[in-house]
């Protein structure tokens, strides 16, 4: 990536930015607005665009490239500044900010005034003298939501114009299913219609919940007063409800109304999921694709900002699976946009966190489908991330095993796994050069030392050994991972390692990690994918130690014939391609390998013929 040349300008102009809050605003050579930030100390964070590369994300590198200027306003506090930043990015909407959008457009709920007022769902705002619910993002959660008010009080959902065609025609298949009250035929006053029809803007405005209140006080209120024919009408209309909300699915026990955000992670890309719960029941789910981003508490928040950028209802809860920056700043902006308290929870165990990690599995699914992997692959890698502190998704991980016989023939095997799977073409062996003896340690750190240095002559092609893994595995327990983080650190490197840890029958049992050891069983998938790992590793490696074996000890065999030493032994396997092709040979053809004499020949003839003989 090419380097910026305004970025010595650009560095000297951040450094006379005051220590103030504020909001900064970064231009391209056409003058156009491509990122739009907020700071607290804006000198301290726009410096940091122009100081280095090496921190940035990749799309943090693209947009510096492309600055050539910006502009700055100073607030008086940082509240201010996040909502003036919420503002400017909604009106210039900037390539480089995160910004949430439906592919299938908003929806609303339309509410026809006057007479024989009508509910449907629509596209757009075409009339003025209709009342709008929305926008909403995705047409199926209004199409559901218009479907069930409709069902539950016998609206009539067909093409019929009231007044103009009562007492016309036949009423249609609703009416005779109790779907409509019947208003073509005379079947429902219009003092009853527009009752029925006030409830469903009701329950579309508050929920259920609030609804079932409402008719149970007034189904009571006729039965005191003896009217046991309206009562019983509003005793239909609460078992609609219960009939229809028993086909949602139930998330939560009670009226829980609350937004859960979880974000899956891979690469350049993201996932952000949110499942919206209201009266205990999922009303929709959204889901989103953006660019990545190193920071996850800083992603978090540009998404959340998003979100609710598009004029949604704002519940009282809104529940995170991760940490989120500047949350009392965001959680002030909410409760003042909803007009009641807005909560931010981050919640560890119980019934929310259930939630989340449903949440967050679905987003993984989502990410998943767009990038052509399977959900599944993408959701265990999460787990894992989680379960061992990691700051980001492992997506490229390395694992190493050593082996031998009693000291002799030391090997390792390097393993990669890439988005949870095999990645067989970026497998490597190791024969242990530095020693000869049983030291698993030693020969650990030989090998990762290799390994790095490689990485040090490799690193400008992003390939092989010229990429870094995301995590290091190691087949063993605390003493191995010991061995090796001094070398890593020493490379000045941030990979993190960890020791697959078996039982007495040879099973994978835990993660050590600084001297304690971290169970995998809560986990199933998790558990699987480190088995896997363990059990793929070792194969490789004593795999590789057993052909190295083989070979010494045929070459072996060949170095105990007077003459011949390691040199001629290889010469001699490399031409004829084993022990018994060597055996099976000629004198004459012996001789024709280069570096092998007459006498050579004669000698190596004579002990296979005398052992046969």
């Amino acid at each position: 990536m090419a380097e910026n040349p305004m970025l010595k300008n650009l560095r000297e102009k951040s450094m006379k930015l005051p220590l103030t809050p504020g909001v900064y605003i970064m231009k391209n050579k056409d003058g156009e607005i491509i990122y739009i930030g907020k700071a607290k100390k804006l000198k301290n964070r726009v410096s940091q665009y122009f100081a280095s590369r090496s921190g940035h994300s990749t799309k943090v590198q693209k947009m510096v490239e492309n600055v050539r200027d910006f502009d700055y306003i100073l607030t008086d506090s940082e509240f201010e500044a996040l909502v003036l930043e919420c503002s400017l990015i909604k009106q210039n909407m900037p390539k480089y900010n995160i910004l949430l959008k439906d592919d299938k457009g908003y929806s609303y709920i339309k509410i026809t005034k006057g007479d024989y007022g009508r509910i449907s769902a629509c596209f757009r705002k075409d009339d003025e003298n209709a009342e709008y619910l929305g926008p909403y993002t995705g047409n199926f959660s209004v199409t559901n939501a218009v479907s069930q008010a409709s069902e539950i009080f016998m609206l009539p959902t067909c093409s019929k114009v009231f007044p103009r065609d009562i007492g016309k025609g036949r009423p249609c298949l609703n009416f005779h299913i109790n779907r409509c009250s019947g208003v073509c035929c005379k079947k429902i006053s219009k003092a009853e219609y527009d009752e029925s029809f006030r409830q469903a803007v009701d329950f579309l405005k508050g929920g259920s919940a609030k609804t079932v209140s409402g008719l149970k006080k007034q189904m009571e209120e006729y039965s005191e007063n003896l009217e046991f024919e309206k009562a019983a009408k509003i005793r239909d209309k609460l078992k609609a409800i219960e009939r229809i909300m028993s086909r949602q699915k139930v998330v939560v026990d009670g009226s829980v109304n609350e937004d859960v955000f979880a974000v899956a992670q891979r690469g350049e890309k993201a996932c952000l999921s949110v499942l919206c719960l209201r009266d205990g029941l999922l009303s929709s789910t959204e889901h989103f694709v953006v660019d990545n981003s190193e920071n996850l508490p800083e992603l978090r928040r540009e998404l959340v900002l998003s979100f609710y950028a598009m004029e949604r209802q704002l519940p009282p809860l809104v529940v995170l699976d991760g940490e989120i920056s500047d949350s009392e700043l965001i959680a002030r902006l909410l409760s003042e946009k909803r007009g009641k308290k807005v909560t931010l929870l981050v919640p560890q165990k119980g019934e929310k966190a259930r939630v989340i990690a449903m949440c967050l599995n679905n987003a993984a699914q989502k990410l998943g489908e767009h990038l052509g992997r399977s959900g599944r692959e993408t959701a265990v890698l999460d787990e894992l991330a989680k379960l061992l502190g990691l700051s980001k998704t492992p997506e490229y991980i390395e694992s190493y095993d050593i082996s031998h016989t009693g000291g002799s023939d030391n090997v390792a095997g390097m393993i990669v796994f890439k988005n949870g799977a095999p990645f067989k073409s970026a497998y490597r062996r190791f024969a242990v050069k530095s020693f000869d003896g049983q030291d698993d340690y030693g020969s650990m750190r030989e090998v990762i030392s290799r390994r790095l240095n490689r990485y040090v002559e490799e690193k400008d092609t992003g390939e092989g050994f010229g990429r870094l893994p995301d995590l290091i595995l190691l087949d063993g327990g605390q003493g191995q991972v010991n061995a090796v983080k001094p070398i890593v650190e020493a490379f000045g490197l941030d990979i993190p390692v960890f020791g697959m840890v078996k039982d007495g029958k040879h099973r994978t049992r835990a993660i050590s990690a600084g001297g304690q050891e971290i169970s995998v069983s809560s986990s199933r998938r998790v558990f699987t994918l480190i088995s896997e790992i363990q059990q793929e590793v070792h194969r490789f490696a004593i795999t590789y130690h057993k052909q190295k074996h083989t070979k010494r000890s045929i070459s072996t065999a060949l170095t105990a014939i007077p003459g011949i030493g390691e040199k001629k032994a290889r010469l001699l396997l490399k031409h004829f391609r084993s022990l018994k092709g060597v055996g099976e040979a000629s004198e004459g053809e012996l001789n024709e390998v280069s570096g092998i004499s007459k006498s050579d020949a004669q000698r190596i003839y004579d002990y296979f013929h005398k052992i046969r003989d």
